[in-house]
């Protein structure tokens, strides 16, 4: 491939891959995909995956091409779909629609599709070329790749904290550590996930809602409370919004009197018994009886004992830390993790692929585990 070749392919695929990015939120269980057609060199049609259920993006960037679409090329960010589902197969469109090229930013994991898609297009007579911006367009859809291989959802850890990695005072005051944009940001990103999750001890504390804030944003996230022995008050906002947003509380057996799960169950709020360790929920059960609900993407806003237990439990995908330009000082202030921690520092977990950025006041640091993050190759499945 020439270089002015890939710079128009890298054009066009980062016009997809913008186009993709519109549907945070609202395509799980599905992934994010965009599409754009091509003819001379110009842009005729381009579309999204909207929702769940809806036509997908090749539809919709064939749709406005017309008949234009006959003899131009197609480039999006994932393997077209070749099964009937809530829609039918998009390579049977891009077929129909006399499409003679197609660009693929990456393979779909599906076991329904897998290579098949690309398969049925070439057997089709439609030239096929795979892997422009293909780390881009994994890491686009890093939950939906995580789910549809694991069944587990994939697991984002958010801390604000102070310079020194303080979550709070000793008094237990943390309204506001960061500022009205970094707030912003985590409204965001509870907006593309499809439950939150905190201990107990986080809704004691602060009374959260764990809602959506947004302006003309109608996403619910389910909301999820890890509380073994049932502490969750009855006029907690949680508790009183049970009806508007779901709320589950997973206890463990034994551990609460019945008499209060009645209480809860009578206002809404789900009780899930799972099982325990050390009379603490588990986390690795919790998360697979998640991942079978359908929750693609789990958002981590708990405090020190939670973050401790995922860090323990290992099943942290990506943290994000919103880091204020406050020192709060005092060896009682709780820090982002409590529990044990590493006892020493080349067991400690060391994060990669950093990304930092200047939100407002504040600063905004994600990353993932080492070695966690794997971009894999089409050649897997071609």
């Amino acid at each position: 491939m020439g270089e002015e070749s890939l710079k128009q392919h890298i054009r066009f695929m980062s016009r997809a891959l913008e186009l993709a990015a519109l549907g945070k939120g609202k395509t799980s269980p599905n992934p994010m995909v965009g599409a754009v057609v091509v003819r001379d060199d110009v842009i005729i049609g381009e579309g999204y995956h909207m929702k769940a259920g809806t036509p997908h993006a090749e539809v919709h960037a064939l749709r406005a091409a017309g008949d234009l679409a006959k003899g131009s090329t197609l480039y999006v960010t994932l393997e077209p779909c070749c099964h009937y589902g809530k829609t039918p197969p998009c390579t049977e469109a891009i077929i129909k629609a006399g499409i003679q090229k197609v660009v693929i930013a990456t393979c779909d994991p599906n076991p329904l599709v897998a290579g098949k898609g690309i398969r049925s297009l070439k057997e089709a007579g439609i030239e096929v070329q795979v892997g422009i911006m293909e780390e881009e367009a994994q890491r686009l859809n890093e939950a939906f790749f995580k789910y549809i291989r694991t069944g587990l959802p994939y697991v984002v850890l958010k801390v604000a904290m102070s310079l020194d990695g303080k979550i709070a005072t000793c008094s237990g005051d943390s309204k506001w550590i960061t500022g009205e944009k970094a707030r912003l940001k985590v409204q965001h990103l509870r907006a593309e996930s499809d439950a939150v999750m905190v201990g107990i001890g986080t809704v004691l504390a602060d009374d959260p809602l764990l809602t959506v804030r947004l302006p003309d944003e109608s996403k619910r996230p389910l909301r999820v409370i890890v509380d073994s022995s049932l502490h969750l008050p009855v006029d907690s906002r949680l508790v009183q919004t049970a009806g508007e947003a779901p709320v589950v509380v997973a206890a463990v057996p034994g551990k609460y009197q019945k008499d209060k799960k009645l209480l809860l169950e009578k206002r809404g709020v789900e009780v899930l018994d799972m099982p325990g360790e050390d009379d603490m929920v588990s986390i690795e059960e919790l998360l697979q009886e998640l991942g079978r609900r359908g929750v693609m993407t789990l958002l981590l806003e708990g405090g020190a004992t939670l973050n401790a237990s995922a860090l323990q439990a290992d099943i942290v995908d990506k943290f994000v830390f919103f880091l204020s330009p406050l020192i709060i000082g005092g060896k009682n202030a709780p820090g982002a993790f409590g529990g044990s921690g590493f006892d020493t520092l080349d067991k400690a977990l060391r994060l990669e692929s950093l990304k930092i950025e200047r939100v407002g006041e504040d600063f905004l640091i994600s990353g993932y585990p080492a070695g966690r993050r794997v971009i894999d190759t089409c050649s897997r499945v071609l």
